[in-house]
């Protein structure tokens, strides 16, 4: 009698591709830029995840992003606000 509460094993072959000449594996699927990502082979856990957002926070590349991204909303909501026909006057005084 089987055992229901096991799950079945999945067949495994050991297939060689026949023209590959890389480094590695084959099979591996990676990303190409995974090895300049902080996040892409981290360990999971709270303490981790914590750990790896200060280290980002020190770290902070690029210093003109902050302000670069504030632009960038700034005139998306612009933008946005001049679509739906939003009367500005209300902010200021007559």
């Amino acid at each position: 009698m089987r055992n229901f509460l096991k799950l079945k094993k999945n067949r495994t072959f050991d297939y060689k591709p026949r023209y590959y000449k890389g480094e590695g594996s084959p099979f591996k699927i990676e990303h190409k830029l995974d090895k300049y990502r902080s996040t892409a082979h981290t360990q999971r856990g709270l303490k981790n995840k914590f750990s790896n957002a200060i280290d980002d926070l020190k770290n902070e590349g690029d210093k003109n992003a902050k302000t670069r991204f504030l632009v960038i909303v700034v005139i998306l909501v612009l933008v946005f606000l001049f679509i739906i026909d939003f009367d500005l006057s209300i902010f200021f005084n007559s």
